[in-house]
């Protein structure tokens, strides 16, 4: 198998425990703590702009209410998407992918890209986000992994651009998700860390996937989860994990 391009540790929707999730504010404080690979959520617009934002609705993350994909870009770039999370975020904007990319790339970023769709805009939402990022990522030697819990949003993305990597997020384990992920010509699987083993992780690499797990907080399960061979760890502890390491300290 060729060398891994992606960091062990990944910041789990930027820093999104620590500052609103999915939004700059959490990847510039994630980069304080030295983390330099992100996960975050990416869905559409009504009008068909890639923007990050982890739920179908609105309110948890904005004053507002509602179905986010029914709303214009020109809408949701407005709102707050900080103020819920404390007040000296308040007036943190959405963001774009667009605009996501131009700070990636400045920095010299990784990125796991899990496409969120809108329900029963599964497949367009893979092919416009895949379309973005081969656009966005053009010409750079590690573009972002795309992955997703829903197998038709990875095979949108695999139909308007097969030469990104794919990885299969999995809560638990249902009837063929394996060879979904085969099928689906993944480079990766991504479970909740609860369900990994060693067995899990030796049969996929015979198969030639890597095993990155979410999320990952808890400093025994991060020390298990290595021993077991895996890849990727995607964690909310920016402030607990150092990034530069292999070896976890209490």
């Amino acid at each position: 198998m060729a060398p891994w391009p992606y960091p062990l540790w990944i910041a789990h929707r930027g820093a999104g425990k620590l500052a609103p999730e999915n939004t700059l504010a959490a990847f510039r404080l994630g980069a304080s703590y030295g983390y330099r690979a992100y996960e975050c959520d990416v869905k559409l617009s009504a009008d068909g702009v890639p923007f990050l934002m982890h739920d179908t609705t609105l309110e948890r993350t904005t004053p507002e209410r509602g179905v986010a994909g029914e709303r214009s870009w020109s809408e949701l770039s407005r709102l707050d998407a900080g103020g819920w999370h404390s007040r000296s975020y308040a007036g943190e904007p959405p963001v774009s992918l667009d605009a996501l990319a131009s700070y990636l790339l400045r920095n010299g970023f990784l990125l796991d890209l899990e496409i969120k769709p809108t329900p029963g805009d599964e497949r367009r939402t893979g092919e416009v986000v895949a379309s973005a990022c081969r656009r966005l990522w053009a010409g750079q030697a590690v573009p972002p992994l795309l992955s997703s819990f829903k197998p038709e949003a990875l095979a949108g993305a695999r139909e308007a651009a097969p030469e990104l990597p794919r990885a299969l997020l999995v809560d638990a384990f249902w009837d063929g998700w394996y060879e979904a992920a085969l099928e689906l010509g993944c480079v990766a699987i991504i479970p909740n860390y609860t369900t990994v083993d060693p067995g899990l992780v030796e049969r996929a690499r015979a198969d030639g996937l890597r095993v990155l797990c979410y999320t990952v907080n808890d400093p025994s399960e991060a020390r298990r989860l290595l021993a077991a061979g895996v890849e990727g760890l995607i964690t909310d502890a920016v402030d607990r994990f150092s990034p530069d390491t292999t070896r976890v300290v209490d």
